[in-house]
Order: structure tokens, then C-alpha cells, then sequence
């Protein structure tokens, strides 16, 4: 679940006490929510002192933003998470199909692995404008161009309607996003059929619901 925040440092190595300290914040603003959460908390959950959380780390919102910010970084390229960026985007496009099909399994296991720090995300990003920001900034400096050329590409080649980019972008996302929280926050104790699920995501996206 850590492997996440440990690969996405920005080729920083981090100490054993800052992987204790990180492990432990993920959990307790898990549990509690950012507001509501203590450093001392975190450092008796991490078996540090207080004080060792401050020589890493000068505010509670540093800390916060150690854990979030590359989290973002990685779920959101290409959606979003920088590790999948070749295998998602770097490739032409088979097809449309195949390029929902890349993002949504890709996106679906970095999910079922780092669950509590997309809940971590999803409390905080709303009341945090830096972290709006950041997101923001990320998005559009590291997603939205890799995405506009790939949906250029497939609208050339007649398999994606001639829609702006930017409205594509934002279904695909809403969609994806929606699928992932219901199944791994929202209701993760369901009796789900994730393969059938997936398929069904993906059916969605590409024709509606609608009959003709």
C-alpha cells in the first residue's frame, strides 16, 4: 500500500523513521480524517517521538502534503499514476476500447492497493486549496496533454466522437473515478464481480445506457 508514496519521492530515499512516520499518518488520517488527527497520535502509532515527526516534517500539513502530493501524482498520470505513463500513453492507441480497457485495470489495481490514501485524498482535497491546486497544476502540466494526444489519434481514427477533449476527458475520469470509489471505499464488502464490473464500466463509457 506504501509502495506509492516510497516510488513517487521524486528520487528521494526515505529513512526508516520517516517510512514508520508516513505508514502511521496514512492510517490514523485514514481512520480520523486529517482535522480531527494529532501528531502525537502519529508518533506513538509510528514508535517515534513527537519530536522526531518535526525534524522530518515542520507543520502537520507538511506531513499531510508528503503523503498526498505524490499520491496525486501517481493517480494522476495517466490516471493518475506516473509509473503507467509508457504503458497507457507512450503506445499509438489499438483502439478505443483497448485504451479504456489500459486505464481502468491500471487504475483499478493502484486502487486495491493504496485505498486508504485515495480515502485520504478524497476527505481532504476539498478543503485544502494547496492541494487543489497541486492537483490542478499536475493535471494539466502532466495529464491533459498526453491525454489530448491520444484522443486526437483515436478521433482520427474514426473511433471517438468528435467531442471537445476536454468533455472526453471528464467522463472518462467521472466514470472511472466513480467506479473505483464505490468498490474500494464506498461499498468494498459488496459481493462484487470485479471482471464483469470492469467490462461494464468500460461498455458505459462507450455507448450509454440508452436503447435506440
Amino acid at each position: 500500500m506504501y509502495n506509492a508514496i516510497h516510488e513517487a519521492q521524486d528520487g528521494k530515499g526515505l529513512t526508516p523513521k520517516q517510512e514508520q512516520i508516513l505508514k502511521a499518518a496514512v492510517e490514523i488520517f485514514a481512520e480520523k480524517g486529517y482535522a480531527s488527527s494529532s501528531t502525537s497520535e502519529i508518533a506513538a502509532r509510528a514508535g517515534v517521538a513527537e519530536g522526531t515527526i518535526f525534524r522530518h516534517y515542520k507543520t502537520k500539513k507538511d506531513l499531510l502534503f508528503s503523503i498526498v502530493t505524490p499520491f496525486m501524482t501517481q493517480f494522476t498520470v495517466p490516471l493518475l499514476a506516473s509509473h503507467f505513463t509508457k504503458e497507457v500513453f507512450d503506445e499509438p492507441p489499438e483502439g478505443f476500447e483497448q485504451f479504456l480497457k489500459k486505464i481502468i485495470k491500471n487504475r483499478f489495481e493502484f486502487a486495491r492497493e493504496n485505498a486508504p490514501l485515495l480515502k485520504i485524498v478524497l476527505q481532504e482535497i476539498a478543503f485544502q486549496p494547496e492541494l487543489q491546486a497541486r492537483y490542478e497544476s499536475v493535471f494539466l502540466e502532466e495529464v491533459f496533454p498526453k491525454f489530448e494526444r491520444v484522443l486526437n489519434e483515436l478521433k482520427e481514427q474514426g473511433s471517438v466522437i468528435d467531442y471537445p477533449n476536454r468533455s472526453i476527458i471528464r467522463m472518462i475520469i467521472s466514470t472511472v473515478v466513480g467506479f473505483l470509489v464505490t468498490r474500494f471505499l464506498l461499498a468494498p464488502e459488496s459481493d462484487w464481480e470485479d471482471e464483469e464490473e470492469l467490462d461494464r464500466t468500460i461498455h458505459f463509457i462507450m455507448y450509454g445506457l440508452g436503447r435506440k
